[in-house]
């Protein structure tokens, strides 16, 4: 049980798996206003930098989920690196129905709602380890302008148009949910450029170290191709934002 290898290829180099940046994930968990002791459950927690920072900035405790045993390796040691190993925890698995033994103040899933096959499944998947009155927060891309084609669509790396909501949509579907949404941390097209173009780099390093990798003419491809492509198209129609959300 892992993730492809093609995946931690291009992300080996991170430690924020999405298009937030460090201040900007520090910006959102001030924005909570939670106390320290507040305990989270975080699925699909990758490399670990929102727990662990989060530990040591808030005094936050709790347990991150990952299928990829590289991420969880790199979310271990991050947390011995900043001396919060004895507040969080990372375990590797499937976090696609994982339930926290003991309710938790805070549940997450930044970036991955795949684990429960939308938005909506994702949701009733957090909810399920929430107390009541709790947080759970909600990673998801949105488009900044909808896309003119399917064509323009798919070269953002959707399957179709309907993929993806606008802004106000998206917010909309949170409250049909029967969601308040009382907070959002938003991507910019900076912080897209920092995750985006960081894995060129990771993929030409990777190709320089592989290159007789079965995997060497992928990555070279997609190295090949992808600058130009998320220049002309995810830059420019793809956003992406956490949400906070409250059962009403």
């Amino acid at each position: 049980m892992d993730l492809p290898r093609i995946f931690t290829i291009r992300e080996s180099g991170h430690r924020i798996h999405n298009p937030l940046t460090a201040d900007k994930f520090a910006t959102l968990g001030e924005s909570l206003r939670l106390p320290a002791g507040t305990r989270v459950l975080d699925l699909a927690s990758g490399s670990g930098e929102m727990l662990c920072t989060w530990a040591r900035d808030l005094g936050f405790t709790g347990t991150g989920v990952d299928i990829s045993t590289l991420f969880t390796e790199q979310a271990r040691a991050r947390a011995a690196e900043l001396g919060v190993a004895d507040r969080v925890e990372f375990l590797h698995g499937d976090a696609a129905g994982h339930v926290a033994d003991e309710p938790v103040d805070l549940a997450a899933c930044v970036g991955a709602t795949w684990i429960g096959n939308g938005v909506a499944g994702t949701t009733h998947l957090l909810q399920r380890s929430l107390r009541p009155g709790g947080m759970m927060l909600i990673g998801e891309p949105f488009w900044r302008q909808t896309p003119p084609d399917e064509e323009t669509a798919k070269a953002c790396h959707a399957a179709s148009i309907a993929d993806f909501l606008e802004l106000p949509e998206l917010i909309g579907q949170f409250q049909e949910l029967g969601y308040d949404v009382v907070e959002m941390t938003l991507a910019d097209q900076n912080s897209w450029d920092r995750y985006a173009a960081a894995q060129w780099l990771s993929m030409r390093r990777w190709l320089g170290e592989n290159p007789d990798d079965e995997l060497a003419p992928e990555v070279r491809e997609e190295l090949t191709t992808e600058p130009a492509r998320y220049a002309r198209y995810g830059r420019e129609y793809l956003g992406w934002g956490v949400f906070a959300l409250m059962k009403r």
